[in-house]
């Protein structure tokens, strides 16, 4: 969704812009409402040679 590496997705979880829970095997799980507000307030990334006029 957020179209960045998994290590990126778990520093921001670290760094508190995502809380996420703890599965028994290890793997975060995270609130939907959390993903969809971040992913509203981040800036898509610009394509090469795209003109900003």
């Amino acid at each position: 969704m957020f179209r960045v590496d998994p290590k990126t997705v778990t520093r921001w979880a670290k760094a508190g812009k995502l809380s996420s829970i703890r599965t028994l095997g290890g793997h975060r799980r995270y609130r939907e409402s959390e993903v969809r507000d971040l992913l509203t307030g981040m800036v898509p990334e610009q394509r090469r040679g795209e003109d900003l006029d």
